[in-house]
């Protein structure tokens, strides 16, 4: 009570408008609350969207790199123990045409490159310098066994990659991944070294099929791949951790001094001690998430601003009145009844206003009426107590109701009545279903049904074996897995029942059946609602389907079903429409097509649009 006293205490000294105001800022800080949860809530699915996208697209560029590596290192492997090749290598030339005769008749490297476009280029360098440079054989000359690649394929047996630039004819700089492995020849003493150059062109080709874009490093060389060509032989531009065994990391990166979306990831080639680094990055994701988080923020100030204007005008429009009411009141209590009627309106202000000019006038008629006025001033107070008495009355909670109809059922059940215990267990059951799921977005379809078997047995209770129901379900299709609008089945089976058993006396039937269009991969999911009515002509059909898609307010047939029909529009697009078929003597069939990603729980989403 003292809570109660404090609050009221607190109200009451403002004036009215400052009192508007307390509450307008109390109410506004709700909406506004929620508003910012949601926003922040939409903000982190979509930049989880996109971290997953740019996951996605970095693990399908590494397959590719993982799967051209493996293809280049099982050829490398067949060259290097190729034992033709390796008598080409050892044997002692005496000229230019046996070295042409020999390497002309040996297929093996030019049919490999033939078949692999992802070859830009096949060398190998030999210590024999009878072979000469001829086809893909070149001497391994000073400068040649003085870089770092020969050196190391020299000393280490095993396949290694190295990025390498290469300089066309134009001066023009071109960096290519390579791989290189030593090809031992035992019996002459000695090795030689393949090099396999691989195609940017063909890499091009199979990376770059999306919007992200993509950054290939090898260990710490520059980069010989990037979809813009520019970059490549640059730096990475992500800092990675190359001590780490397997780096991965995704999020906010600087590439190339802009903030991207960006993901990492480390790959090792098949039998080599190399790391490869694949970035993937979307230049457009954070844009996006920050376009999108400006334009709710602009939404909801421009929201509460239009709300700030609003509740101004108004407010001071509902001071002034009161203060017009006011002056008027206090002109009387001082004996002045000359009021000027500038009062406007047809509210309880003006109501009160024009009590106090009756009041006045029957003052100044004669002094007896005072008696009449108090009693007119208890009428009034009465009907305010009255008006706060219905206020309080029509804010009890929804359980009271409940409570109540369970009381009366067990009533009803004590008194041996079980018919009526059970009509009222029902009613109970409907309307708690009803009040529950009223302004709810989607519930399960298995709630759906077990309320549609409630309202069946409602109706079993008026009709009796007029009324049968019958389910067919698809095999295996679990319920709790879809959700639908709620209230959306009732009015259709309720439609079935007024409409279309309307001409039988016994043995009505209504069908319900649920399955997949395609048990395989479903699109759909179907629902049907038949009864063995006697049927529609075709223009009674044609005039009923007109009604159920045409806006007409003031109609009063076909309401339930039109409602359907908009509110499937707006939930699951325009195509989805509620279509109706039927036929003379034969019954009318309801069909529902639901796409199968709105409607399955893991997948099911609303957003942007109203499904209520």
């Amino acid at each position: 009570m003292k809570f109660r006293a404090r609050i009221q205490y607190i109200f009451s000294r403002p004036k009215v408008q400052q009192q508007l105001v307390m509450i307008f800022i109390l109410v506004l800080i709700i909406p506004v609350s929620l508003c910012g949860i949601l926003l922040y809530q939409s903000q982190r699915v979509l930049t989880r969207h996109y971290r997953e996208q740019t996951e996605s697209d970095n693990l399908r560029v590494k397959s590719i790199l993982f799967d051209v590596t493996t293809n280049l290192y099982n050829i490398s492997q067949t060259i290097a123990y190729d034992s033709d090749l390796q008598k080409i290598l050892t044997k002692h030339y005496i000229s230019d045409l046996s070295v042409r005769k020999t390497i002309d008749q040996y297929d093996v490297i030019s049919g490999i490159l033939n078949r692999e476009t992802s070859i830009e280029s096949l060398k190998i360098y030999t210590l024999n310098d009878t072979l000469g440079d001829y086809n893909v054989f070149h001497i391994a000359t000073d400068e040649i066994q003085s870089t770092d690649w020969f050196s190391n394929a020299a000393s280490n047996a095993s396949a290694f990659w190295k990025t390498e630039k290469r300089t066309d004819q134009f001066d023009n700089e071109y960096w290519n991944l390579t791989l290189y492995r030593r090809i031992t020849l035992p019996k002459a003493h000695t090795f030689a070294v393949l090099a396999i150059e691989v195609s940017n062109n063909y890499l091009r080709n199979r990376i770059d099929n999306t919007n992200l874009r993509s950054i290939l490093t090898v260990n710490q060389d520059p980069v010989f791949y990037s979809s813009i060509r520019a970059q490549q032989g640059t730096d990475m531009p992500a800092g990675i951790d190359y001590d780490a065994g397997f780096y991965t990391s995704t999020g906010a990166m600087d590439i190339y001094g802009n903030k991207y979306l960006a993901s990492v990831s480390t790959i090792v080639p098949l039998n080599t001690s190399d790391k490869m680094y694949i970035l993937s990055y979307d230049t457009s994701a954070l844009a996006d998430v920050n376009t999108v988080l400006r334009t709710y923020i602009l939404i909801i100030m421009a929201t509460m601003l239009i709300l700030c204007v609003l509740f101004f005008v108004y407010s001071r429009y509902f001071s002034a009145r009161v203060l017009t009411l006011r002056k008027a009141m206090y002109q009387a209590s001082r004996g002045n009844y000359d009021i000027i009627d500038s009062f406007t309106g047809n509210d309880e202000l003006s109501e009160t206003f024009q009590d106090l000019r009756v009041m006045i006038e029957e003052i100044k008629d004669k002094e007896a009426q005072i008696y009449q006025a108090k009693i007119r001033e208890q009428e009034i107070i009465n009907h305010r107590q009255q008006m706060e008495f219905k206020v309080l009355a029509s804010q009890i909670n929804p359980h009271f109701l409940y409570n109540t109809l369970e009381t009366i059922r067990m009533k009803a059940f004590t008194s041996g009545d079980r018919e009526v215990a059970n009509a009222i267990k029902l009613l109970g059951k409907s309307l708690r279903y009803v009040l529950e799921n009223t302004g709810t977005v989607s519930i399960s379809l298995e709630k759906e049904l077990n309320y549609i078997h409630t309202y069946i047995s409602i109706q079993r209770l008026r009709f009796g074996d007029r009324v049968n129901y019958t389910e067919n379900f698809q095999e295996n299709l679990d319920l709790n897995q879809f959700t639908i609008l709620p209230l959306m089945l009732q009015p259709i089976v309720e439609n079935a029942i007024s409409h279309g058993l309307e001409g039988r006396d016994t043995d009505g039937q209504i069908l319900l059946e649920i399955f997949e269009d395609d048990v395989q991969n479903p699109q759909f999911l179907c629902i049907h609602v038949k009864d063995n009515g006697c049927g529609m002509t075709a223009g009674e059909l044609e005039a009923l389907r007109i009604r159920v898609a045409t806006k007409d307010e003031t109609r009063t047939r076909s309401i339930g079903l039109y409602n359907i029909d908009q509110r499937l529009q707006l939930c699951y697009g325009p195509d989805c429409r509620l279509e109706i078929y039927s036929t003379l003597g034969a019954g009318t069939t309801v069909c529902l097509r639901l796409p199968i990603g709105k409607v399955r729980m893991e997948e099911t989403h609303y957003e942007g649009s109203d499904c209520r």
